[in-house]
């Protein structure tokens, strides 16, 4: 939804912005684009990969006035002042809250349910949650929960109770191994059109990462860092996301309310990104 995110944002030449979820750097390069040589970006990402990914097309791009820090974005206002001081504010700040194509794809990670790879799910070296721990020692009713809240899985009992009966013979370890247990235990008639592993990945990353938690806190920084008549805008992929975002601006009388209704993608943006699909778009300005 660039298209969308760059419009809600009414950038500025010149001006001030804040990409709080770096990924394959993709609304970074178009704000920098768009705004002029004279204007400032700021962004960040956890992921070290993602930050070296940008730092490579920036690099070929010829891009000057983009800067990049490695970091969780629950510590957004901490990071903004270390690269530009406690004054300065931005004119607009954009999160995307979905996994971006590169991180899907890389072969060292356990995003993806495709392949075999260590069962490794984290951001970066800051997070404390391992993926390979949540599966192999959380509890059966709280595999079932996490399954159920952040995957919203309706066989969640069933999975996690295959998961808890498998790793009790040895440890689950690779991707391939999860996946293996996934499908035996959902029969093909139940199968939707998306593989029964999908809403489990998700789920185990979510909570890997604290996602929701995270993102709880740096919505009020946002605001904090933005100017009057500043741009917030999130893209959401997630019920969960969506609506601490929907209360949040709904709540919140220090902004106005620009998307009544989330925007959603087009017909043919889902056709050319299956993983669209699901995504909500909000945003608001600060009064």
């Amino acid at each position: 939804m660039l298209t969308e995110v760059l419009e809600l944002l009414e950038l500025k030449p010149g001006g001030r912005y804040l990409d709080g979820t770096l990924g394959g750097a993709g609304y970074t390069l178009a704000i920098t684009k768009a705004i002029g040589p004279k204007g400032r970006v700021l962004s960040t990402d956890l992921d070290a990969n993602a930050i070296k990914n940008a730092e490579l097309k920036i690099k070929e791009q010829g891009l000057k006035n983009i800067s990049l820090v490695q970091g969780n974005f629950k510590n957004l206002q901490a990071i903004a002042t270390t690269v530009f001081g406690e004054k300065l504010k931005f004119d607009g700040i954009v999160f995307d809250l979905g996994l971006s194509s590169f991180q899907l794809e890389d072969i060292e990670r356990g995003f993806s349910f495709k392949g075999e790879r260590p069962l490794d799910m984290s951001f970066g070296p800051e997070i404390d949650n391992e993926t390979v721990s949540i599966v192999n020692k959380y509890p059966l009713l709280e595999l079932t929960r996490i399954f159920r809240e952040y995957g919203e899985e309706k066989m969640a009992y069933q999975i996690a109770q295959a998961i808890v009966e498998a790793r009790k013979l040895k440890n689950i370890n690779t991707t391939a191994e999860l996946v293996a247990i996934i499908e035996a235990r959902i029969p093909f008639r139940f199968r939707r059109r998306i593989h029964p592993a999908t809403r489990i990945f998700q789920a185990l990353r979510m909570e890997t990462n604290e996602e929701l938690k995270n993102l709880v806190e740096v919505l009020p920084q946002a605001l904090e860092l933005l100017e009057k008549n500043g741009r917030l805008v999130v893209v959401s992929f997630h019920s969960g996301e969506d609506r601490i975002v929907k209360r949040f601006l709904k709540d919140n009388p220090a902004v106005t309310v620009i998307t009544k209704r989330p925007l959603v993608p087009s017909d043919q943006e889902i056709e050319d990104n299956q993983r669209a699909r699901s995504a909500k778009l909000r945003a608001a300005f600060k009064n």
